[in-house]
């Protein structure tokens, strides 16, 4: 039995009904997690406009209700026209007449030839410029959230012109969003159409779909899981980019993590992890691993992290790999002593020698600097002895006090430490706000690392260069060196004694001591380096040339280089740019600086002070005139101090991006 309608009839109805398909995304924007849906129908300032009574939606549904209202498109294909209208007054566009978005339909029959387009875009648009008109701010508030969302997807692939017909783009909203039937968040109609998106996104990705459904995710869909994730969890909702992007694939391990919480987190703090929180892509990101549309369980042979094919997956990017490899853990951590007890006992270690190192220290440089203070005060504390007290032949002299090769070694010390601190915190402490402005800064995480290594190069080529000249300077002379005498760096008992008098003094239970060529805290500062060193060196070199490393050991002693490395490097600047600075630069007695690791020398009368047995022992051998030297230029004097100045500066500004990235 032919339809009761007539060609021209039919053909405005398909267009009306087209038409009214579009605007079922007009307010397609999904609210985020937590917020309160939006109210149906219009703000109650910005009412709707009048609506000829026979063109209410109930008369349009006198048409589009019945079940079997279809036509046939251009190339003869069928194409319904049924609107469910008990499913349409559940979504958040029930209370909204039909014309308010198919405007070009005004009247019943519809006119043929007439192309009824619906823009969701300008819809929303203009719903919030009225509302925000009307006064409405909490109706306006939604809407303006659902017009950032607009935005959003308007800057994504989905709204670019297709490659195969550019006169459309990719996806508009109905191609997600079923028409007329957007459901507020939290709805069981919501729940019901995002457990189907994988079939709404295969509609064009077909590869995918497949992929997809072979998936532990897919399969978990596949049996009605809720919270397993699907396409939009991934990929986003609206800000959909190209997968190819750097930034895509950072957002898409971002996304990861809003299930994998705790995967996520033990993830960025490896290496890997690290370069990705600072907005880089060239690491390993979680599909890496684990595969993107096809990923399995662990346990399944299938599985690209599965014991069997973990070190094929390695060798996706460190083509040299071992099976060393294959027992490193991405996601150990710290607090696990049950499965991953190296890292537990690494990390407890080093909490320790931090706690303990730091205790010490700070006490003792804030007992210091109020001992002094008090003393500076009450004048009692004097920098230097009277020049009446110093021989003739020493007055107005300098005491030559480091050689040009240690001053030398220093500043080499100072600058390529400062600078590993700066590439080294950069990375440790990614998550802070400042790291990915100084990683940029640097020209990325690669150059960042290219950096570090060559001035961990330097460092240690100073460091091993010192060493050997210390073994042969002593070494033609080791019979007769006083090992345990007051020109040797060794420690010895009188730096023991020289300590508790120290502590009598801050107490006010004694005088303050005298100090021989060498203190106790000078001691220290020598021979700290060579713990920091071997722990940071080694390990650093572990992590430089990993498929070396794990020809010999198990891949798990990363995860042990990566902890050490990291706390030993956080102890050595901290103790530098906090304790030795104060021991050389801000006690009371020393303060804003002191260039006598720039000059060379100082003065004798301070010498005289500073090292009081010392300068006997030379006075009275006849031995100080060797050491005497006139005072440095004022160019060299003026030159030392910006030098000092600017090492300070920097060292305090690191110090505080540290403590800023380790509070945060």
């Amino acid at each position: 039995m032919k339809n009761k309608f007539a060609v021209p009839r039919l053909a405005a109805v398909a267009l009306l009904v087209t038409g009214f398909a579009l605007a079922g995304l007009s307010s397609a924007a999904e609210p985020a997690k937590g917020a309160a849906p939006a109210k149906a129908g219009p703000p109650a300032e910005a009412s709707a406009p009048q609506i000829d009574p026979g063109l209410d939606k109930s008369v349009c549904l006198g048409c589009h209700g019945n079940k079997d209202f279809a036509t046939t498109d251009a190339e003869g294909k069928p194409r319904p026209l049924h609107i469910k209208g008990d499913k349409f007054e559940k979504s958040v566009h029930g209370m909204r007449q039909c014309v308010e978005c198919h405007k070009d339909i005004t009247e019943i029959p519809h006119k043929p030839g007439v192309q009824h387009k619906v823009s969701c875009v300008e819809c929303h648009d203009r719903l919030y410029k009225e509302t925000q008109k009307s006064g409405n701010t909490a109706e306006a508030a939604k809407l303006a959230w659902v017009v950032d969302r607009i935005n959003h997807y308007m800057g994504s692939i989905h709204a670019r012109p297709s490659k195969a017909d550019q006169s459309r783009t990719n996806a508009t909203c109905y191609n997600c969003h079923e028409p007329h039937y957007v459901y507020p968040q939290g709805s069981e109609e919501r729940a019901d159409w995002r457990l189907h998106l994988p079939e709404t996104c295969g509609t064009c990705h077909k590869e995918e779909l497949t992929q997809y459904r072979t998936s532990v995710h897919g399969q978990e869909n596949a049996k009605g899981n809720p919270a397993v994730a699907v396409c939009s969890d991934c990929h986003s909702t609206h800000d959909i980019a190209s997968p190819q992007l750097a930034s895509t694939r950072v957002a898409i391990t971002k996304n990861c993590g809003n299930c994998h919480t705790e995967s996520y987190k033990t993830y960025r703090e490896t290496y890997h992890g690290q370069v990705h929180a600072l907005g880089y892509a060239y690491t390993a990101k979680c599909y890496d691993c684990h595969g993107s549309h096809t990923i399995q369980r662990v346990e399944d042979p299938k599985s690209k992290v599965h014991p069997d094919n973990r070190l094929k997956t390695c060798q996706q990017c460190h083509t040299n790999a071992t099976p060393g490899f294959v027992s490193f853990q991405p996601h150990g951590n710290t607090h696990d002593f049950k499965n991953y007890p190296a890292m537990w006992v690494t990390s407890k270690f080093m909490i320790q020698l931090l706690v303990g190192t730091f205790a010490f220290f700070w006490l003792h440089s804030a007992l210091w600097f109020f001992r002094e203070f008090k003393e500076r005060r009450e004048g009692k504390s004097r920098t230097a002895v009277s020049e009446e007290a110093v021989p003739v032949e020493a007055r107005g002299k300098y005491y030559r006090r480091f050689h040009w090769l240690w001053r030398l070694a220093h500043l080499t010390f100072a600058t390529t430490l400062m600078l590993l601190t700066l590439t080294g915190m950069t990375a440790l402490y990614a998550d802070s706000a400042w790291a990915p402005v100084v990683a940029k800064l640097l020209g990325g995480p690669s150059s960042a690392a290219y950096i570090h290594r060559v001035c961990a190069v330097i460092f240690a080529t100073v460091f091993l260069g010192h060493l050997v000249w210390m073994l042969v300077h002593v070494g033609k002379k080791w019979r007769t060196f006083q090992w345990f005498g007051p020109n040797s760096l060794i420690p010895r008992w009188q730096d023991l004694w020289d300590a508790i008098a120290m502590f009598r003094w801050f107490f006010g239970k004694g005088p303050r001591p005298v100090f021989d060529r060498w203190t106790y805290w000078e001691k220290f500062d020598y021979w700290a380096p060579f713990w920091g060193v071997t722990i940071i060196g080694l390990s650093g070199l572990m992590m430089w040339f990993p498929a070396v490393t794990a020809k010999f050991l198990p891949g798990w002693v990363f995860n042990v280089a990566m902890i050490a490395h990291g706390e030993e490097a956080f102890l050595a600047a901290v103790f530098l740019f906090t304790v030795h600075f104060f021991n050389n630069h801000f006690r009371p007695d020393k303060f804003p600086l002191d260039i006598v690791m720039f000059t060379g020398a100082v003065p004798v009368e301070e010498f005289a002070h500073e090292h009081a047995v010392e300068y006997r022992r030379l006075v009275e051998t006849g031995e100080l005139k060797k050491y005497l030297v006139e005072a440095p230029s004022q160019p060299m004097t003026t030159g030392s101090r910006i030098l000092g100045f600017t090492l300070i500066t920097f060292g305090l500004t690191l110090l505080t991006l540290v403590f800023v990235g380790f509070f945060s």
